[in-house]
């Protein structure tokens, strides 16, 4: 029979969660960040998982892929779409709909602007990190104090919600956006730790 010490389940903090207290900041995004409204903290799912036969019931098995959803983000549009144009710039950039200099263009516009995972170039390539930006979202104790940090890896936006201008509009509703990323993962860390820690029970 298991037993457990009823002391040491405690928990140590017993605020809840308040939905308004985090702040969020993006590389490669300066003006976005500034009007973010909501975001979201990505699910995640165990892919592939296994079951192994048995003549009464099939046991279920852990997969080995994780799978993330996707990051979205919500802001408010500033009124010379300077935001929206910085998400837009990016977006074309990666599909370069104009033709190869689109491309170009963003790899050159984005060098100083490396994430903090910088990808290795071979045999004289282009260094890619343009491509990708680093995310931190911020969460905040009741005080507003930075407690956790949720640090998301090589992010890149992968669509931009359109703007619906109304003259029928009875009341001034500003013009919000959402962008949603796709990154390579995310970890969490206490407010500025030099390292991510992983939490397993």
């Amino acid at each position: 029979m298991t037993t457990t010490n009823k002391y040491n389940r405690q928990p140590t903090k017993q605020d809840y969660a308040d939905p308004t207290k985090f702040k969020f900041n993006i590389v490669k995004l300066p003006k976005v960040e500034y009007f973010c409204t909501q975001v979201n903290l990505p699910g995640i799912s165990l892919a592939d998982n296994y079951s192994q036969p048995t003549p009464f019931r099939n046991i279920p098995l852990p997969g080995e892929k994780l799978e993330y959803e996707p990051l979205a983000m919500t802001f408010l549009v500033d009124e010379n779409l300077e935001n929206y144009q910085e998400i837009h710039g990016w977006l074309r950039g990666l599909g370069f709909p104009g033709g190869y200099d689109d491309f170009k263009t963003l790899l050159d516009g984005g060098s100083d602007r490396f994430p903090t995972s910088k990808p290795t170039t071979k045999f004289n390539a282009p260094n890619q990190g343009a491509i990708f930006s680093d995310a931190t979202l911020n969460i905040l104790t009741s005080k507003n104090n930075p407690v956790t940090e949720v640090r998301f890896s090589d992010c890149f936006p992968i669509s931009l919600s359109s703007l619906q201008y109304n003259q029928q509009a009875t009341d001034t509703d500003y013009l919000t956006a959402t962008v949603t990323f796709e990154y390579k993962l995310y970890d969490f860390a206490n407010s500025n730790a030099s390292r991510t820690t992983i939490t397993t029970s």
